[in-house]
């Protein structure tokens, strides 16, 4: 299938529509080639009132769908098989956006999208869910599913994550919404707009780790992912290589905000690892003080080189260098230290 082949279906519909003014307030009202147009704006374009303007699309609507039920639009029965067809891989619900690229294989514009959901308001197996502040557009097969009945999947699979607390695979939460199908709950959780998914998780739209609006939030979502200390540059790269909406940023601006945000602590040269792996900030000298505090007595220096390093990614004669060259450090036996008096 191709935007084109939509594209001819969508003006073979259009055609049988005998009034041109009918015909302009269909195009603008559902964006088929060019933005969407509110009902004030085509009643200030036509010379009607705004409810005039609905009264007749709601008319031609209803006239539309009665010939498709009764098999008098060309083409649409084919394509709304192709429809469910895709619909009933992808969990028998789909985002129009997401349906729309997989019909054809590649990215789709607004437009493109627009007209696909026009088509799909007319086929009697489908039902169309309207975009609002909760929900993305969305096509549905309609002996499986209304609007109301999506509605109160979503907000299942939502309190669902909620009560897991973090990130998830759907696999997870399909068992803790009792279902047993992760391919539906994965369609319907996209329909969704407080629902975002990164990397194979899932989790609330305000969670930055699978929702990441700024630099900070992306070099956390890599370190995580990671698992261990990067230095700034790797960082800077595994952005550019990641699924982020936006990647362009410059290794300075990484850097910058790596020294300003907390939850990352300098372990190395340009080396960073997360807070919440156990790292704390300070200079080699300060670790080492705490690891002499923490021990309560003096250490042998392999001891405190060993220890040292679970916390900071430095060279061995760094630690050393800095046993021998501190006045809070001394030398109470041999190769062994203490703090100082």
């Amino acid at each position: 299938m191709t935007q084109k082949n939509i594209e001819e279906l969508v003006n073979n519909i259009l055609s049988t529509i005998e009034r041109e003014r009918e015909r302009e307030i269909m195009s603008r009202r559902y964006g088929l080639f060019d933005r969407k147009e509110t009902l004030e704006q085509i009643g200030e374009l036509l010379g009607i009132t705004r409810e005039r303007v609905r009264q007749l699309e709601k008319s031609v609507i209803s006239r539309l769908r009665t010939n498709a039920e009764a098999g008098e639009l060309p083409g649409l029965g084919e394509f709304e098989q192709q429809l469910v067809s895709s619909l009933k891989e992808t969990g028998n619900v789909a985002r129009v956006s997401n349906l729309s690229n997989s019909l054809t294989g590649q990215n789709s514009t607004k437009i493109e999208q627009s007209r696909l959901a026009f088509i799909a308001e007319l086929c009697p197996e489908l039902i169309v869910v309207s975009d609002n502040d909760h929900y993305y557009q969305a096509i549905a097969i309609a002996d499986v599913h209304d609007e109301k009945k999506i509605q109160k999947h979503v907000s299942g699979i939502i309190d669902a994550i909620k009560k897991i607390g973090e990130p998830t695979s759907i696999e997870d939460v399909t068992k803790k919404v009792s279902h047993d199908n992760p391919k539906h709950i994965e369609a319907l959780s996209t329909t969704s707009k407080h629902l975002a998914t990164l990397n194979g998780k899932w989790g609330l739209i305000k969670w930055p780790t699978v929702n990441p609006k700024n630099i900070r939030d992306k070099i956390y979502v890599i370190l995580q992912q990671h698992g261990k200390h990067m230095h700034f540059n790797e960082i800077a790269e595994a952005i550019k290589d990641s699924d982020f909406k936006r990647k362009d940023v410059t290794t300075q601006a990484i850097h910058n905000e790596l020294i300003k945000d907390k939850r990352f602590v300098l372990i190395g040269r340009g080396i960073y690892a997360l807070k919440e792996w156990g790292y704390k900030k300070g200079t080699v000298a300060d670790i080492i003080t705490e690891v002499l505090e923490s021990a309560g007595e003096p250490l042998h220096r392999d001891e405190i080189v060993k220890r040292v390093l679970k916390s900071r990614y430095v060279k061995e004669t760094t630690i050393l260098l800095n046993l021998q060259g501190k006045e809070q450090f001394q030398r109470v036996a041999k190769a062994t230290y203490s703090l100082a008096k």
